[in-house]
């Protein structure tokens, strides 16, 4: 007889033989047994060992799907965006420091490979991308071998639905009008969400005097200025707007149009310079109440230091499927709540990526908001790659998995024909 089918007999004796004592008992009776049969009956978590690494891409490469495969039959999967074309061999090269090791280490194997790349580039970039989509994996296996959800591992739960806003994916190099955004503004209200996001540079702007110099004119000054009121026109004052400048300004084109829109309430000002440069950022936001939020493209806890230290952004927004991890991720926010800043994360995966950034804002406590993207509803490739229970999001809430690991899987049948040409398949 099974051990889980002898310590299922027993109690099921010692429920019998204190069936007379109260009700209460009989209840906690089944609620043990319940708990015998959830129970792990494989063997000792201590044993686990990772035997495989597979991956595959989709969008051209530039999303990166990890699955990482144990001696015991437990898989778990991760995520990586961005940086992470052209990377299939240094996954495989990661494979070989990986194969033996006992997946529950997250933290010592996350340590081990960033240190031993130090001179292979692990401060950031495609290495720590692809490392993130790792670090994610042993976290879905971790809570699977244990029988827990990740946020159990991170420490517990602050909250079990994750507020998003909703990228309205209106993108500028299309030329939308005002009326465009108010419209894609509705749309989304009617979806449910509360909070939406617009991008506002463009590249292609009629009124713009030099491609390649990014100070803005005054004819693009005034377009933005007027998407933005007529957004905010559409949807009322309880409805929060972010808007995204994507890096592609200078600071004289920040300050503007920080100024410019004070007076339309915005959730936050999104990157109009780069990140790098947080003195620049400081300046930036001295000169405005317009909240100011960067850092979807900093890599590690080490890459929000300066701007946290100096007060330079009001919000920070690391990309968890880029910036390291899970873990990492919840460094990033803990460092943030020392200065009393909000963490709203960057994402652009799939649910899988969406799922895996919830279990992080789900443990923090200064967690703000998540980033949804409108091609979730447009696209059925984002359904067909992932299998979930329940619905994505709902009224612009995420309902946080409780399932064993991250709660979502890959869907290796569906995603084969997104699959990247020229690209090994899960091998």
């Amino acid at each position: 007889m099974s051990s889980s089918k002898s310590r299922r007999a027993f109690f099921k004796s010692a429920m019998a033989a204190g069936a007379m004592l109260a009700p209460l008992s009989t209840t906690f009776g089944n609620s043990l047994i319940q708990a015998v049969d959830r129970s792990n009956t494989n063997s000792k978590p201590a044993d686990l060992k990772i035997t495989e690494v597979h991956c595959a891409f989709i969008k051209y490469g530039s999303s990166l799907f990890v699955k990482i495969h144990t001696d015991q039959g437990i898989y778990g999967c991760g995520e990586g965006v961005d940086a992470v074309a052209g990377t299939y061999h240094f996954v495989k090269a990661l494979e070989f420091r990986l194969k033996g090791k006992n997946p529950l280490n997250v933290h010592r194997i996350f340590d081990d490979l960033r240190k031993s790349g130090i001179f292979q580039g692990a401060q950031a970039g495609m290495y720590i991308a692809v490392l993130s989509a790792i670090e994610t994996a042993l976290w879905d296996i971790a809570g699977k071998a244990l029988g827990v959800p990740v946020y159990q591992l991170l420490g517990g739960k602050f909250r079990d639905k994750i507020r998003v806003y909703c990228d309205t994916a209106l993108y500028q190099r299309n030329l939308p009008t005002p009326a465009d955004f108010a419209k894609s503004a509705l749309e989304a209200k009617k979806m449910g969400f509360t909070a939406i996001k617009f991008d506002l540079d463009q590249r292609n702007d009629p009124t713009k005097y030099d491609s390649y110099n990014w100070t803005a004119s005054p004819g693009e000054l005034k377009r933005m200025v007027d998407q933005v009121t007529a957004a905010r026109e559409a949807v009322g004052p309880d409805i929060d707007i972010c808007c995204d400048m994507h890096g592609r300004y200078d600071a004289v084109t920040g300050q503007q149009i920080a100024k410019r829109l004070e007076h339309l309430n915005l959730m936050w000002l999104e990157e109009p310079i780069p990140a790098e440069n947080a003195e620049a950022y400081k300046i930036i936001s001295d000169s405005t109440t317009t909240p100011i939020c960067a850092g979807e493209n900093l890599y590690l806890a080490y890459g929000f230091r300066r701007l946290l230290e100096l007060g330079a952004v009001d919000i920070i927004m690391p990309d968890l499927q880029k910036a390291g991890g899970l873990g990492e991720g919840q460094r990033i926010a803990n460092l943030a709540s020392l200065y009393y800043v909000p963490f709203a994360p960057h994402m652009v995966a799939s649910f899988l990526g969406a799922m895996a950034s919830c279990h992080v804002c789900a443990s923090v406590p200064n967690f703000m908001i998540l980033e949804w993207q409108m091609y979730f509803h447009t696209d059925p490739m984002y359904k067909d790659i992932v299998t979930y229970d329940g619905t994505m999001v709902e009224n612009g809430f995420i309902t946080l998995s409780e399932k064993p690991g991250i709660g979502v899987d890959i869907n290796e049948e569906g995603m084969k024909k997104y699959a990247a040409p020229g690209y090994p398949f899960f091998k």
